[in-house]
């Protein structure tokens, strides 16, 4: 049980990172880090979920495998903003340029896959 608490935390560490850095996605470790409190530590999985900027993410997940339209928007604005910059103007090195190119390329293909929650769910009669 630490041991997911542990890589929980790792997770969370990465997500940090990953809300900074362009090129590291952010949602795909609070997942993780989710999942890993899930089976470790209902006190820090509560205390994510209840979190007012990663709760939301997480909780949309896990009820509807969706992600917000505003997240998605933000996700690949960043990928092409911040990665399109990184490419063109910080790297120099062309097998860099390349690898950059292809990170930013499977990014767009991830989060575009991924489908929108609703703003308004779908009535039941």
């Amino acid at each position: 049980m630490w041991l997911y608490r542990i890589i929980g935390f790792f997770f969370i560490g990465i997500a940090i990172i990953g809300a900074i850095l362009p090129l590291l996605p952010t949602t795909p470790f609070l997942l993780l880090a989710a999942g890993c409190f899930a089976k470790s530590s209902p006190k820090f999985h509560q205390m994510l979920l209840e979190n007012a900027i990663f709760g939301p993410i997480i909780k949309n997940w896990h009820e509807h495998k969706t992600i917000s339209l505003r997240t998605k928007i933000i996700a690949i604005s960043s990928l092409l903003f911040f990665g399109g910059y990184s490419v063109i103007f910080a790297i120099e090195n062309t097998t860099l340029k390349v690898v950059g190119i292809l990170a930013i390329t499977i990014g767009l293909f991830s989060v575009i896959r991924i489908k929108t929650h609703p703003i308004h769910p779908p009535s039941v009669e």
